[in-house]
């Protein structure tokens, strides 16, 4: 991250060191401490650095955008470090997050204002927050959908495929066995577990996708959502009927799952514009963009 403003084509944080007359990571002075201070005891690396945090010291962590270095890290540390009320600043490239404890006279949005200098992005509150939070439930979706449609695939393949497709396998006395494991009481406790596993698969790995759907119902309108959950709400309907009523037919919970891991996956890799978060469908997309700028800068768990 270059500013061409900053003579020799520095960056904005290089040039906020030079003019604070900070020491730069791995110069002459300690990592961070400014111009003519006694650098701590652990600065030659031996061990993690220890700063005195008096206790009313409030602690704000902010989400930002542009620690791509350890040099950027160290070189933020040390610029938020000679803020006046500030006692220990910590930033992780790791995960774009900076720890500030400061005097509560210090307000957050000084501190953003420091961060901002350096050229770095800062991340609203609830836009940090709501990216976070939306990523490890689209991450979680993705593992459940995987999990559990192995979980349903792997009985259907072991027994249920060889006895509808009797031609494609091997051995007629293990077709003949498989069916006679099928003809038995312990069919109900087989169709249980995959109906169980199925459904929660539906329920959770899609979940986004059914409140859409919802929302769309109760709006009068006819989506691509709408369509997918409900033939899959029915296909899970035809088979919960076939495997515990006298209902003829083949039960097709293989295919709920199979299903519900081509959904999830194609929401997480395949479509692009996910940003906005299910459960506010229906707010204005614009509404962010009139909030106010200098709204406070949210707070996440990030940091060291």
């Amino acid at each position: 991250m270059r500013d061409s403003n900053h003579p020799g084509g520095e960056s904005a944080l290089d040039a906020a060191v030079r003019e604070r007359g900070l020491d730069a990571p791995g110069g002459a002075g300690a990592a961070g401490s400014p111009a003519g201070e006694t650098p701590p005891d652990d600065a030659d690396g031996s061990g993690p650095r220890v700063a005195r945090v008096p206790e009313n010291h409030a602690h704000d962590t902010f989400s930002v955008d542009g620690i791509d270095t350890d040099r950027r890290e160290g070189l933020l540390e040390a610029v938020l470090r000679d803020v006046d009320g500030v006692s220990a600043a910590s930033a992780t490239r790791r995960n774009g997050t900076v720890g500030v404890h400061h005097d509560p006279s210090l307000s957050r949005d000084a501190l953003r204002e420091v961060l901002t200098e350096c050229g770095l992005v800062v991340a609203s509150g609830d836009d940090a927050f709501e990216s976070r939070r939306a990523s490890q439930f689209a991450s979680a979706r993705v593992a459940v959908a995987t999990l559990f449609g192995l979980m349903v695939a792997t009985p259907y393949i072991a027994v249920l495929y060889p006895t509808r497709v009797e031609w494609l396998f091997y051995d007629p006395v293990t077709v003949q066995y498989l069916q006679s494991i099928l003809d038995s009481q312990m069919t109900t406790h087989f169709f249980i577990n995959l109906g169980a596993l199925s459904g929660l698969a539906f329920l959770v790995a899609c979940g986004p996708t059914i409140r859409n759907a919802a929302a769309a119902v109760r709006d009068g309108e006819f989506t691509n959502e709408v369509a997918f959950v409900g033939g899959v709400a029915a296909l899970f309907g035809y088979s919960t009927l076939t495997a515990f009523t006298g209902l003829e037919g083949a039960v097709h919970y293989d295919l709920v799952a199979y299903a519900v891991v081509v959904a999830t996956f194609w929401t997480q890799f395949g479509v692009t514009d996910t940003a906005v978060d299910p459960a506010s469908r229906g707010e204005s997309a614009a509404e962010p963009a009139d909030a106010d700028a200098d709204d406070p800068v949210a707070m996440t768990d990030g940091g060291r």
